[in-house]
């Protein structure tokens, strides 16, 4: 039987929750950017490779619907990547994300994060919430948003 890659997305799961993440566990590694356009074989390569180090450390949740691989952009010149685990991974820079976070989940390409950007702020001032950060979660790789048909993303707003 061959391992799915992608689990089936279940947009209800995530949209428009409140999450508390105290110390939550990720591993974390930067790629340049060019005005936050990622290089595309850079991101598939370094994923792939953070993964293969949290699954042989044995720090992958058996929950596969829960995994996250959120990017976060703290310049036009560079994204963060952080790939949730169970614990720390030896010989990786290992992080842990405190905070209260908004979620949205939005479909589209990656050229439309700017106007879902916008909507999500538009949520969030609804809401009387502003937004400290953000990071996205994509719920598939390009191979399974063919597959699946949509390409789910999961805004997550750091609220203060």
């Amino acid at each position: 039987m061959k391992e799915e890659c992608c689990p089936k997305f279940n947009p209800s799961k995530w949209d428009g929750k409140t999450f508390v993440w105290k110390n939550k566990f990720f591993i974390k590694e930067s790629i340049p950017t060019l005005f936050h356009i990622p290089f595309p074989p850079m991101i598939g390569s370094r994923i792939t490779k953070m993964m293969d180090l949290a699954e042989k450390s044995k720090k992958v949740s058996s929950k596969k619907d829960e995994m996250l691989i959120l990017f976060h952009d703290p310049s036009a010149f560079r994204t963060e990547i952080y790939v949730s685990v169970t614990g720390n991974v030896s010989n990786r820079n290992n992080v842990k994300i405190s905070g209260t976070f908004i979620a949205r989940v939005f479909t589209g390409d990656y050229g439309d994060i700017p106007k879902l950007m916008k909507q999500m702020k538009e949520y969030l001032l609804k809401k009387g919430k502003t937004a400290k950060d953000y990071y996205i979660h994509y719920a598939y790789c390009p191979k399974c948003v063919k597959k699946y048909g949509n390409n789910y993303m999961i805004f997550f707003a750091k609220v203060k």
